[in-house]
This record gives structure tokens, sequence and C-alpha cells, in this order.
């Protein structure tokens, strides 16, 4: 069963018509629509999925707000990874429990809490912004949904290619405008089999990405584009929405091939596996 709903958290109120309100509850607070107005002290304390009503009797479902509703309403200052591009980069970029991830391009900072819940309390996620007031909204925005800055997460000032490079990460996460930059501090700090994923707007971005992975030796470069269509579904008309969100940005992923091998462990290797290197291709 979920909590009751506490002062100082986000709720989610649902209408007749389904449009959809997020506030922050306060006591003492509360929400004015078009409809009439709701006191806040009517819904803190209560469980989620509480009707509140207003004087007028109209209703409003209050439920906590999905990340995606979050995402979509939250303030911004930069423009934001949508949710139909962050599901895709945490299954492309294979992102889990543990994971040390490095992010260019903090932003608003949807993508970094989805990062955040991904990796979970044993992982890490650090971020850079070179805008101090998109790394200021992107934290207020943080602190906004989780209710503070979480543990496994670090803002950083500055360039990423400013990282240490006696730092380790296991996956790295690009919103930058010329993402191929960061690929010499990739070959620094990024363990071999560790994966990059880039957000990128433009088809000449995509190729100058993917020509600079393939120079740089990176193995299973993907180029993806996602598209996000609705349906309308009523008793006698089942069809897709007239509008669809369609071209927000492309996804590259690619993965870092071995780090180093030496001249004696090549030699072991071939004399443990098969004979020739042709073999390995079949």
């Amino acid at each position: 069963m979920s909590e009751p709903f506490r002062a100082g958290e986000k709720a989610l109120l649902l209408d007749a018509r389904g449009r959809t309100y997020l506030i922050t509850l306060k006591e003492g607070g509360s929400f004015h629509f078009h409809s009439g107005g709701v006191a806040h002290d009517h819904i803190i304390g209560q469980p989620e999925g509480v009707t509140a009503q207003s004087p007028s009797g109209a209703t409003l479902i209050c439920v906590r707000p999905r990340l995606t509703d979050f995402v979509v309403k939250m303030p911004r200052g930069a423009q934001v990874v949508y949710p139909k591009e962050i599901g895709p980069i945490l299954m492309q970029a294979d992102l889990y429990p543990g994971l040390r991830v490095l992010e260019a391009g903090t932003g608003s900072a949807a993508l970094s809490i989805a990062l955040c819940r991904a990796v979970g309390d044993g992982g890490a996620v650090v971020t850079y912004e070179l805008r101090d007031d998109h790394r200021e909204q992107g934290e207020r925005n943080v602190r906004a949904f989780f209710g503070d800055v979480p543990p496994m997460l670090e803002f950083r000032a500055g360039d990423i290619r400013d990282t240490p490079r006696s730092e380790r990460y296991d996956r790295m996460v690009l919103d930058m405008a010329q993402p191929w930059d960061a690929l010499e501090i990739a070959g620094e700090v990024l363990d071999g089999g560790g994966i990059i994923c880039a957000y990128v707007p433009t088809t000449i971005q995509v190729q100058d990405l993917v020509m600079a992975l393939r120079s740089a030796g990176y193995l299973q470069i993907e180029t993806l584009e996602v598209l996000h269509r609705t349906w309308h579904v009523e008793q006698r008309s089942v069809r897709p929405d007239h509008r669809m969100v369609g071209h927000t940005g492309f996804l590259v992923t690619a993965r870092r091939g071995p780090v180093s091998t030496t001249p004696a462990d090549m030699s072991k290797q071939e004399g443990e596996g098969s004979t020739s290197p042709e073999a390995d291709l079949y």
C-alpha cells in the first residue's frame, strides 16, 4: 500500500476530461482551476487515489506523478531529453544498479533523474554542465523530484573533458553539441566494454559522431530514431491520433573495444582458443 500524501511532495491531479495538473502540496495551500479550488489539506494525509472535490462539485483524482509526468511539466532552462528517448537510452546503454555513469549536458536534469533511478543506491552518476543557469535549474528539478539531491548524484560545473583521468566509469551518456569531443576522455576513464550513448538532434552530428567512433575503434555502433504515436480508442473508433511526437533526436550507441592487449596476452589467447583468427568469425 502506498503511503499517504505528505506536505512538500508532488501530486498529480486528474480532472474529468483527462487534463493533468502537477502541484507541490503545502499545508494551508490551495489549487485553483477552471472549476474552482481544492485545498491541499484535503489531500495531505490521504492515500494515493483519493478524490478531492471543489465547491462547484468538480472532482480531481490525486495520484503521485510518474517520471514522464514530471519531465513534461517540470521547469526547464535547456531543452529536455523527452521520455520517448529516456526509455531507449536506459535500454541501449544497458543501465542497471551499481554502475558508474558519466554524463555530459545536465541541462534540466530529466535524464540525470532517470540515470539515478537506474543505477540505484549502489551506483553513481557524475553529470557535467557548462552553463551555471542550466545546472542550477537541473539541481532544482532533482530536488523537486527526489526531495533532495540523492547521494549517488554529483553535479559538476564545466567540461566533461576536465574529468580526472584517475576516475573509472562503466557508461557515458552524452547530450552535447559535439559529442565526438568526449571520445578522448572516454579513452581515459571508460572501462573496456563500456558503452557510450549520445543524444544528437541532426543527421550531420550523427555522421560526424559515427565516423569518429569508427576511427577510435568502437564496436557495436548503432543509430536509431524513436517515433511516438498515440492512439484514439473509443467504442466505435480506433485509430491513430492526428498528432504524434515525431523527431526530437537520434540515439547513437557504441561499445568501447579492448583497452590494451600485450603481445604476450595475444599469444596466450590464441593458444587457448581456435588455431586461426578466421575461425572466430564463424
